[in-house]
């Protein structure tokens, strides 16, 4: 199941991809169901929330018409940042699942999954379809330098 749901989040990442952002997708899964989709808009917004999981997680609120969904999971294509992380826990989501894992900088998605913040905890699993979550991305910058170097 992770997997099925992995592959909704990446073609989430596509979409981001093909707008010309970085491909990062995010779906909210309630009872086995997608109910949320999200990819990152920042560019196209300029916005600095418009992340994947920010705008799952708001679609997923308004669908079942609560700011807190204990019961649903998401699923990112790459770690979440702490913004994230603090919408993952005010939201209540139980468990978050990602692929790649973060490469830059010090990771604190453990960290603040863990710390009760909110008086709330939330499993993380992260790996789930890793390569194939890490392609996307790295797909993305190499083309990014190369349309770079032709300017």
């Amino acid at each position: 199941m992770k997997n099925k749901f992995m592959k909704s989040a990446l073609k989430c990442a596509q979409k981001a991809f093909d707008d010309g952002e970085v491909p990062i997708g995010a779906v909210v899964v309630l009872d086995g169901k997608v109910i949320a989709r999200g990819h990152n808009r920042r560019t196209k917004k300029q916005i600095a929330t418009a992340h994947a999981e920010i705008e799952a997680i708001e679609k997923a609120c308004k669908k079942l018409k609560s700011w807190r969904i204990p019961e649903c999971e998401i699923y990112v294509t790459l770690e979440p940042c702490p913004m994230c992380m603090g919408a993952i826990l005010n939201a209540r989501i139980k468990k978050v699942y990602y692929g790649a894992p973060e490469g830059k900088g010090r990771s604190l998605t453990k960290e603040i999954a863990e710390a009760n913040l909110l008086n709330h905890t939330v499993e993380v699993e992260g790996g789930v379809m890793e390569s194939e979550c890490a392609g996307i991305l790295t797909k993305f910058f190499s083309e990014m330098r190369e349309r770079t170097k032709k300017q």
